[in-house]
């Protein structure tokens, strides 16, 4: 249910952006930036880290509507469960290990980070472009978390996810950018 006064009732993310237009634009170029720029990380590798951390959040609306962001960049389906990634898959690259335990204490437990767990991320072959783009996803993904549940984004798993395959895999996020910035110039 929507904590907006303006919107009662269920409210999807597009409808918050779409109401408020100009925070969402800057929004979705800050989490294209991380998301979509140059990277060690694939884009699938990123989108599964974003899904991750959402179902560690327990935020239902990012965890849905990422799956099929992750499932187009190439990350098998099967690992996704109910709110959470099973990562003894032997579909997770376990190179990806260390970057999802960080991330994983990152989100949830942030001052017990340590030097440890950030070697552990280099000696697994990653740069420090990856380890510094791990750092920028955990950030955006719980601001986004923080902002879909303070707004009382409140959707069903079935409509976040066709949310989730109908933009991020077609005209990501500075595709949905671009529109917002065209409703604001007409």
């Amino acid at each position: 249910m929507s904590f907006l006064l303006s919107s009662p009732g269920t409210t999807n993310l597009p409808d918050v952006f779409q109401k408020y237009p100009k925070r969402g634009i800057m929004i979705l170029h800050l989490i294209d930036d991380i998301m979509r720029e140059e990277s060690p990380l694939t884009d699938g590798e990123r989108e599964l880290i974003f899904t991750y951390i959402s179902g560690l959040n327990s935020c239902s609306f990012c965890f849905h509507s990422h799956v099929p962001a992750a499932t187009a960049y190439g990350i098998d389906e099967s690992i996704f469960g109910d709110m959470k990634i099973n990562l003894d898959s032997p579909k997770v690259d376990k190179k990806l290990q260390p970057i999802l335990i960080y991330a994983k204490k990152l989100t949830l437990t942030p001052t017990q980070v340590t030097k440890a767990d950030v070697d552990a991320i280099y000696a697994e072959g990653w740069n420090e472009q990856a380890f510094f783009d791990v750092v920028c996803i955990c950030c955006v993904v719980n601001f986004m978390n923080r902002f879909v549940n303070g707004v009382g984004v409140d959707v069903d798993p079935e409509t976040a996810h066709q949310t989730g395959a109908s933009v991020l895999p077609t005209i990501g996020y500075s595709g949905w950018a671009a529109n917002l910035e065209k409703s604001l110039a007409s």
